[in-house]
């Protein structure tokens, strides 16, 4: 029997394609120079967990000296996991910004935006600064949109106990994701009123961006909900 090439060639194409989606890359990178999150080592095993389930490579590292655009370009995403502080030094945030604006993607979570007040550049990725939080209490989140793959299998309202920011310099165009209701908690001294935004994403100088404001409890990385919030995150960075 002759073999039949238009089913070959369609199972060759199939399998290739298969073997493409499987090879996302990202970089967790957790430095602190500041206050360092108990929960980095439950987050990152949590994530590289998701690397296995959902197919994708994880690196981990504190180490800075790794942001340089050689070494950078074998990720499709990077993940700033509660960094806190001046983490990168200037040739090191040169080669990140080349990195985004090559058309890669940056997740940020919780502490990211704690990080590299004195970089303008880091500032507009992030989409916000840190300001200060409140003790850590439940509070009732809002999903607003409802069609990104971080929030469409969220409940809302979303009721949770987690560290709740306030933040400074919030950016214009931001994609919001998830508010948070004021009401439903104290905000403490610095409340940003009816428009509080916990997540986000966008598209920024060449490259995309999302961020999440929740995870600093250890108990966020062994929720089902906010991880397959994460994994939307880290999907939508790398263009999945």
């Amino acid at each position: 029997m002759k073999p039949n090439y238009t089913v070959l060639l369609a199972l060759c194409l199939f399998l290739g394609s298969g073997l493409m989606a499987k090879s996302k890359k990202i970089l967790i990178f957790c430095k602190t120079a500041g206050y360092h999150h108990s929960s980095i080592p439950v987050a990152v095993k949590a994530i590289q967990q998701l690397g296995k389930t959902n197919k994708f490579s994880v690196d981990t590292t504190t180490n800075s000296a790794l942001f340089t655009e050689n070494n950078l370009k074998k990720y499709d995403a990077v993940v700033f996991l509660s960094t806190t502080g001046d983490v990168l030094n200037p040739s090191q945030q040169e080669a990140f910004e080349n990195y985004i604006k090559s058309g890669k993607g940056f997740v940020g979570i919780h502490a990211a935006t704690d990080t590299e007040y004195d970089w303008p550049w880091y500032g507009k990725l992030v989409g916000a600064y840190f300001a200060a939080h409140p003790k850590q209490q439940e509070a009732v989140l809002n999903i607003v949109d409802r069609n990104h793959v971080a929030t469409k299998h969220l409940p809302s309202p979303w009721k949770r106990k987690d560290e709740w920011y306030n933040f400074k310099s919030l950016q214009n165009g931001l994609n919001i994701l998830i508010t948070i209701d004021e009401k439903s908690y104290n905000p403490g001294a610095k409340e940003m009123g009816d428009h509080h935004p916990m997540s986000w994403y966008h598209e920024y100088d060449g490259g995309r961006a999302f961020y999440t404001a929740l995870g600093h409890t250890e108990e966020s990385y062994a929720d089902p909900l906010f991880l397959k919030h994460i994994l939307g995150g880290i999907k939508y960075a790398t263009g999945k």
